[in-house]
């Protein structure tokens, strides 16, 4: 660990008591953690995390408040998503995962490097609202990843791919979705229904697509995973900046 981590790992065991991170740090040892085979493409698995792909949106109180108040504006921020997909086609940009980029795969991001991206309350301000409100203000936002508007196009697809971890969790509210669109998570295929959310684990293999007529978009917000810790949540911060960091990713 570089001098950086240390100390702010030590700061979080004065705070917290010295076992507060040790799953934390368990999960930086040598070798690859325990996990589930269809979570083999993830990087950083943290022990202790239930391996459960799909979650009631419901189910967890700490994120039960945020999956209620994006379906109950639902309306409104599909109109105002349409408008932006109208009038402001400019603030959509061709989706980056990884080393990857698809042009079929249109991305809004409303969270972004650590921060809201203040130009998209001006396109879509009832999501923004919501997402500053219910998951950035009380610190369920996982800061390491972003939030955005996902939109496939008419024959696009997602192919088969882990994401890097699984202390985090996604939320998926189905913004506009045509007939002959669907996502599988560890084997099991779904469909989302409009104005509803999705909750899933995304270090197990995820795909999807869009067999539709039109655009399929959902919005999608990355927030801390239930079972982790506030003290976990700090280390993982410090340990993922101070990653990226080293790696010039700023």
């Amino acid at each position: 660990m570089t001098p950086e981590m240390e100390n702010a790992f030590a700061a979080i065991r004065n705070e917290y008591g010295p076992d507060s991170i040790a799953r934390v740090e368990e999960m930086m040892a040598a070798g690859k953690q325990q996990r589930h085979p269809l979570q083999g493409g993830a990087k950083w698995i943290l022990p202790g995390i239930s391996q459960q792909p799909w979650h009631d949106p419901y189910g967890h109180p700490e994120l039960a408040p945020v999956v209620h108040a994006f379906e109950s504006h639902h309306a409104a921020v599909k109109k105002e998503l349409e408008d932006a997909w109208a009038d402001r086609r400019t603030a959509f940009s061709d989706y980056e995962h990884y080393l990857s980029r698809q042009s079929d795969w249109q991305a809004l991001y409303l969270f972004r490097k650590g921060a809201l991206v203040a130009e998209s309350a001006e396109s879509v301000p009832t999501a923004f609202d919501v997402l500053k409100r219910e998951a950035v203000d009380t610190g369920k936002l996982c800061p390491l990843l972003e939030c955005h508007f996902s939109t496939l196009l008419p024959g696009a697809s997602i192919a088969p791919h882990c994401d890097l971890w699984n202390f985090s969790i996604n939320l998926h509210l189905a913004v506009d979705i045509p007939e002959g669109c669907g996502i599988t998570v560890a084997g099991e295929t779904r469909t989302w229904q409009e104005g509803k959310c999705l909750l899933f684990d995304y270090s197990f293999e995820h795909e999807a697509w869009n067999r539709g007529p039109r655009p399929r978009t959902c919005l999608l917000v990355d927030l801390w995973h239930p079972e982790t810790t506030v003290p976990e949540r700090q280390a993982l911060v410090a340990l993922i900046t101070a990653i990226r960091t080293l790696m010039g990713e700023g």
